[in-house]
């Protein structure tokens, strides 16, 4: 495995970036030195990546927003799905949380994955919940 160093910089990135780019052309078959190497390259790319360039994670509503707009779903079928107009309304306005039976039917009727649709998320009024306890306590 020669020339295999720590990414640091943004040059090293580039330069680790252009040696595992040669081996898309031609795969290296697994076993040998240069699949190692490729190995080796990736793991080092996606911990620098990781570290400089993370993904934030999508909330639930973020992402059944994204899968009605790239299946071109209305909110009508929102409304089929989850049962009630008010309901789906209340989701997309994120007014009422998701519960387990709608993040489940989301799953299995859509598709989407049920790790995004359990993610914890903000509701718009829990700001307003947490003022309007504190001014009621004093």
């Amino acid at each position: 495995m020669d020339n295999i160093r720590p990414i640091k910089t943004e040059a090293d990135y580039d330069w680790a970036i252009a040696e595992v780019t040669r081996y898309f052309d031609k795969e290296p078959v697994p076993g040998t030195p240069d699949a190692d190497r490729f190995d080796v390259l990736a793991e080092l790319i996606e911990a620098y990546e990781a570290k400089h360039y993370p993904i934030a994670e999508t909330d639930p509503v973020d992402a059944i927003t994204a899968h009605m707009e790239m299946a071109n779903l209305s909110r009508r079928a929102l409304v089929k799905l989850l049962g009630s107009a008010s309901r789906a309304s209340e989701i997309l306005a994120r007014k009422r949380a998701l519960t387990m039976d709608m993040a489940f039917k989301l799953n299995r009727e859509w598709h989407i994955p049920a790790e995004v649709l359990l993610v914890p998320y903000h509701l718009a009024d829990q700001g307003n919940k947490k003022d309007k306890e504190a001014a009621a306590r004093a």
